[in-house]
């Protein structure tokens, strides 16, 4: 298996003046692209990084976050991608537990940056603005003249390394190595059926493995990346038209803003042939709505993760709604009886256990980064316990019903219940809380709040509540509900499928709400 950086150099043999990335006025060639990802590899060693060295990045999907992906590739840099929303804590952790040489970051996330201790102890590159006092401005780097970047990793070195949250809602490393990427994103062009020269919409965030595998596949097909720094339903539709945008490989909720837009109906969408979607389950009713609006050639419900890219793919998801298809072309899978130890043990059709994959397959990770206790945890057997929960039918596609851990899946990001209950419990006038994720036409999920006061409180309060602590946008609250109990089990269990399903008492007419005992925030 190639590294990525002779992966790209090839890349620029074959097709040395394709467009490879777009992004507002700039469009670069592959040739054009691969001088200024030199330029970047020259920069990153004369900011004293070297192979096996970890750069953390904190930006959003614009050209000098790609270049400085394909840069890291080539030095043998692990390019250790992060959401731009993240908190200074959360930061403060990656960088900490990453041990990171160095940091790029943005406007838009430079707030955590300048707040973070464990930033301002290290070489600190500004994207998109000028630099301050001790910083390096991106555009300094790559405007210069450099030698042609030679690929100084091997397959075997690791290429990137993604935070995914656990149900202690403390980050783990996923470390993934430069065959395991190439290899997924092979799949990746086989299992969309992608033909040369794809254009895609770069979207899907690059500190998420959709956006990285989107470009990746590009690459390999002499493709075009047309990057979308923040998703805009307008804008999305406009470079789709601009831009002849071939294929869609997104989470159901950004479809689902597309095709509810008021532009969309007269807007063209005629050269999007393929689409794809990740991250969350989509509903029967939006699988309908896209077949409808966009009549593609192809229709791919990818299940997966971090860890390991493919579990899943079902390539005409609107035959069978809801189901996740069978095992992906390096992968095979299975479903597990719960506490099951013997990965061998597999359940029979129709009943619900934990899905397993291969570990050894050849897009698989082959542990988290330092933490042995959450790989004791992961691993049985030779085989990767996914968390999910789900069944095979009788043709054998597998169904997922949910996460042992109660992970929130929103608008195709992680979101740990745990943390917000953490926040929310702080208030004083909250005596329980529990967290939950809610179906959504639109979100997958939405993160609702069931929460028992011991003093006036209303929605509002909460949310401003959260915010002033730093919660992310993505993770407050949509809906919180006032009740009379938090159900639990006799041995004082949170029984969390209670409030999903219905099942519990709302608090009876109290002074705390007069109006209302449910708020919906947007």
């Amino acid at each position: 298996m190639l590294d990525l950086g002779t992966s790209f150099l090839a890349s620029v043999s074959r097709d040395p003046e394709a467009v490879a990335v777009v992004d507002g006025n700039t469009r670069l060639t592959y040739a054009a692209w691969y001088r200024a990802i030199s330029a970047a590899v020259t920069g990153l060693g004369e900011l004293g990084l070297t192979s096996g060295d970890r750069l953390v990045t904190v930006l959003q999907n614009r050209w000098e976050a790609a270049t400085l992906h394909w840069a890291c590739q080539f030095a043998g840099v692990v390019v250790v991608p992060l959401n731009w929303r993240t908190t200074t804590d959360e930061l403060d952790h990656a960088l900490s537990d990453s041990e990171a040489s160095a940091v790029f970051y943005e406007p838009v996330s430079a707030a955590a940056v300048a707040a973070s201790p464990a930033a301002a102890a290290l070489p600190r590159v500004v994207v998109g603005a000028a630099a301050r006092p001790g910083e390096t401005a991106f555009t300094d780097i790559v405007a210069r003249d450099a030698a042609p970047a030679r690929a100084l990793a091997s397959a075997e070195a690791l290429s990137l390394m993604l935070y995914t949250s656990g149900t202690t809602a403390r980050p783990k490393g996923v470390p993934r190595r430069h065959r395991a990427e190439r290899a997924a994103a092979l799949a990746h062009v086989a299992q969309n059926l992608y033909g040369r020269g794809e254009r895609t919409l770069g979207v899907m965030p690059l500190y998420h493995t959709m956006g990285v595998r989107s470009l990746l596949a590009m690459s390999l097909i002499g493709g075009t990346f047309v990057c979308l720094p923040r998703f805009s339903v307008s804008e999305a539709l406009r470079l789709i038209t601009a831009e002849r945008v071939t294929n869609l490989y997104l989470v159901p909720t950004l479809y689902h803003d597309l095709v509810h837009h008021a532009d969309f109906s007269v807007t063209d969408v005629s050269t999007v042939r393929k689409l794809g979607f990740a991250g969350a389950s989509m509903t029967d009713g939006l699988l309908a709505r896209l077949e409808e609006a966009f009549r593609p050639d192809l229709f791919v419900n990818h299940y997966g993760s971090s860890e390991v890219y493919t579990f899943t793919i079902d390539q005409d998801a609107p035959r069978k709604p809801g189901s996740a298809g069978r095992a992906g072309l390096n992968t095979m899978v299975r479903v597990v009886p719960f506490g099951a130890l013997d990965p061998a043990a597999t359940a029979g059709p129709g009943v619900e256990g934990e899905i397993a994959v291969i570990a050894g397959g050849d897009e698989a990770f082959e542990g988290y980064w330092r933490r042995p206790e959450a790989d004791a945890k992961a691993f049985r057997g030779g085989w990767y316990f996914t968390g999910d929960t789900g069944y095979a039918d009788a043709d054998g596609d597998i169904f997922v019903t949910g996460r042992i851990d109660d992970m929130i899946i929103t608008g195709g990001e992680n979101v740990s219940p745990v943390e917000i209950e953490s926040c929310l419990s702080l208030h004083p006038a909250v005596s329980e809380v529990a967290v939950v994720g809610l179906p959504d036409e639109r979100w997958g999920k939405i993160v609702a709040a069931f929460v028992k006061r011991r003093a006036p409180v209303d929605a509002a309060d909460l949310d401003a509540y959260c915010r002033a602590a730093g919660l992310p946008s993505h993770k407050l609250p949509r809906r919180t509900v006032f009740v009379a109990e938090i159900p639990k089990s006799p041995v004082g269990k949170l029984l969390r499928r209670r409030l999903v399903s219905g099942d519990y008492a709302l608090e009876a007419a109290s002074p705390f709400s007069p109006s209302s005992f449910v708020k919906a925030l947007t």
